[in-house]
């Protein structure tokens, strides 16, 4: 995991209490059902990379939770550069969510990026008691980790504009399904208050 641009990382805290997590965006597009989350990723990427930008200005860490892709191996940089060479919608939306290198990033082998990852010492290590969801699916991987995160006692906010499924349909039901049933905003990401209190959108 690379350090942030201190070099000290004992030092550092998250401001705002709050963390953006991006998932699964970096990818190389090659599981079942990938053509029909590929657009949707696209169509959500440049709203991320905004979010992104305006989370680095303000001193709010971004981590990247990505697939192992089943490979025990598995190495986030190379996955970065995998990612690039692909060509089509894949190495734009790569492109456009390059990691920097003080960013972080873990690598998950279920759906949520919790389990069998260090994302919880890490965010406890950052101070972070809020988490900004971001990334596909909304139904499957965002879903389980909100909840995780949840039972975490952490706040979580689910910007609208930042998630996408293999379908619009599927990316509302789940979305009302936050907002509803699981009490969690999903406050577009141009109206986000990234260093509000950890228990406000």
């Amino acid at each position: 995991m690379p350090s942030r641009s201190s070099g000290l990382l004992a030092s550092e805290s998250a401001a705002g209490h709050t963390a953006l997590l991006i998932i699964d965006m970096i990818n190389c597009w090659d599981f079942p059902d990938a053509d029909k989350l590929l657009p949707g990723a696209a169509s959500i990427a440049p709203r991320i990379a905004a979010l992104k930008a305006r989370c680095r200005r303000d001193g709010v860490p971004v981590i990247y939770a990505n697939d192992n892709r089943g490979r025990w191996r598995s190495d986030f940089p190379a996955l970065v550069e995998e990612a690039l060479r692909q060509g089509g919608l894949g190495s734009k939306i790569a492109a456009a969510l390059k990691p920097e290198a003080d960013d972080y990033f873990l690598l998950k082998p279920k759906q949520s990026a919790f389990f069998g990852t260090p994302l919880e010492l890490l965010l406890q290590h950052l101070k972070a008691h809020r988490l900004i969801l971001t990334g596909v699916a909304s139904d499957q991987c965002v879903l389980v980790t909100a909840t995780e995160a949840g039972m975490r006692d952490l706040a979580v906010v689910v910007p609208r504009d930042c998630v996408a499924s293999q379908s619009r349909m599927r990316n509302m039901l789940v979305l009302r399904q936050l907002e509803e049933f699981q009490k969690l905003p999903t406050t577009p990401s141009t109206r986000l208050r990234l260093i509000s209190g950890p228990r406000r959108a």
